[in-house]
């Protein structure tokens, strides 16, 4: 970065221009650093943004407002990425990989100001520009200005006119430009939805809107009426599906919420609270003592599923491979009103006696396709050879899952990737191999909430339902 006031003799008769210091904008620097973090590091937004902000806000640097517009900055940066490549590699003469990566975090950044925002014009490209002279310098601030002032040229809309192909001759490529998703993801959320093109554009765009913040009040521990009174009607609503789900205004911050900070309510997604009472609904045969949750981190179902066994006098067990997470589990389960254990075990080899539980859980680990509002930068890092290697170890914990449980007791299997190789294709496989098991209709188990599919499995979906594209499918051990 070029800070040292220029070394150029000035010609005589004329002053010189004086050297001006880039400023530091602490918002958009702020937000720049985000975003390298998510491209150096492969870190998440939703975890590299909150103590950055936590930071400026103890340094007295940031308000509310602030805050406000470095999380659009980098969220809406992330969300529409895939657009913003195409629009920059319309304007340069060169091919987009050739572009460092922290220039085009620069240039992503102040299209996003351009096109998806009010900022006015002038000030978008002026404080990209400034950014730029401060993270990469003069010479790479001149390449920015000139391209974003091409990108000030057109809106949005006309931008996509000109960088997409049109839906008849390529529709997935159309869709992916569109709706910033990679190709692979449109051709693989399309084929599990189903349908023609209104519900896969539907489904898109709810991607790429921002999430409500929902709350869990965990069963035993307080509820959703008392957490409604606590933060107050104008701040929050009732959940449209789960009893035990509150949603938070756009600002509200959960931290602050006396029964989040002691543990009693925590931040859960509604999809994630359905699948824990879809599999407490399920109907057991004989007894209903002994629940595992067999992939419990970070332990947010854990702690539903523990209030809810407690309330029927049974007990839990949460195992979790990682220590690190099984710390996490443990932390949300402190104070559970009834038994239970956790402890760190590998689910494909598990500790426990085959056939010892009523109730089982398997959420495994996946793709993540199902959360891409809140996790908007793993459109872009996840590759369709991901899922080759999900596989053995989903087909192996549903494996376990079904050894786990007794004849007469409940599987669930979930994920919170709505692709049909990590959910229909498991299940299928796994029920090929597995005489005694078979298939129940989990979509009665969770009355009033429409459009869960055809069964006996069910599919949640952002834009049908307000919630992560979870699945469920619920399995009874016969034999």
């Amino acid at each position: 970065m070029n800070d040292q006031p220029s070394r150029r003799p000035q010609k005589q008769g004329k002053p010189g221009k004086p050297h001006r210091r880039p400023k530091k904008d602490p918002v958009r620097f702020l937000a720049f650093e985000a975003l390298r973090a998510v491209d150096e590091r492969d870190a998440y937004a939703n975890l590299v943004l909150p103590p950055l902000l936590r930071k400026a806000r103890d340094k007295g640097d940031f308000d509310a407002r602030d805050a406000a517009l470095a999380t659009e900055l980098v969220y809406g940066t992330l969300r529409r990425q895939g657009t913003y490549d195409a629009i920059v590699a319309a304007c340069i003469d060169r091919p987009l990989r050739e572009v460092d990566p922290p220039v085009l975090d620069v240039l992503n950044m102040g299209v996003h100001q351009l096109l998806g925002t009010r900022i006015p014009t002038h000030a978008a490209v002026s404080a990209s520009v400034e950014l730029a002279r401060v993270v990469l310098g003069d010479g790479r601030a001149k390449f920015v200005n000139a391209v974003l002032r091409k990108v000030a040229a057109d809106d949005l809309d006309g931008w996509v006119a000109k960088v997409a192909p049109s839906y008849d001759d390529d529709a997935e490529d159309h869709l992916a430009v569109v709706h910033s998703h990679p190709r692979w993801v449109v051709s693989a959320l399309w084929d599990a939805l189903g349908g023609g093109r209104a519900g896969i554009e539907d489904l898109l765009e709810a991607d790429n809107e921002r999430p409500e913040v929902t709350l869990v009040a965990r069963p035993g521990r307080t509820t959703a009426d008392e957490l409604l009174a606590a933060v107050g009607e104008e701040s929050a609503l009732p959940g449209r599906w789960s009893p035990y789900a509150v949603r938070l205004s756009e600002g509200g911050e959960p931290g602050s919420i006396d029964a989040v900070r002691e543990g009693r309510a925590g931040v859960q997604d509604e999809g994630s609270q359905l699948v824990a009472i879809a599999l407490a609904n399920a109907p057991v045969e004989g007894r209903d003592e002994k629940w595992l949750d067999g992939c419990a981190g970070p332990g947010g179902k854990a702690a539903m599923l523990a209030g809810l066994a407690a309330q029927r006098g049974a007990a839990l067990l949460a195992a979790e491979k990682q220590p690190h997470r099984a710390r996490l589990v443990a932390q949300a389960l402190r104070g559970n009103p009834g038994p239970y254990e956790v402890i760190a075990a590998d689910g494909t080899r598990p500790p426990w006696q085959p056939g010892t539980f009523d109730r089982v859980l398997m959420d495994v680990p996946c793709t993540g396709l199902g959360a891409l509002r809140r996790r908007p930068e793993a459109r872009w890092r996840r590759r369709p050879e991901d899922l080759d290697g999900f596989a053995p170890l989903q087909r192996g914990l549903l494996r376990t899952a079904l050894e786990s449980v007794r004849v007469g007791g409940v599987v669930g299997y979930a994920t919170c990737s709505p692709h049909l190789a990590e959910t229909r294709a498991v299940v299928d496989d796994v029920l090929k191999q597995h005489e005694g098991a078979e298939l129940i209709d989990a979509r009665p188990l969770l009355p009033g909430v429409p459009a869960l599919g055809d069964g006996p499995d069910l599919q949640l979906w952002p834009h049908l339902h307000g919630t992560d594209a979870m699945y469920l499918a619920l399995i009874r051990r016969t034999a």
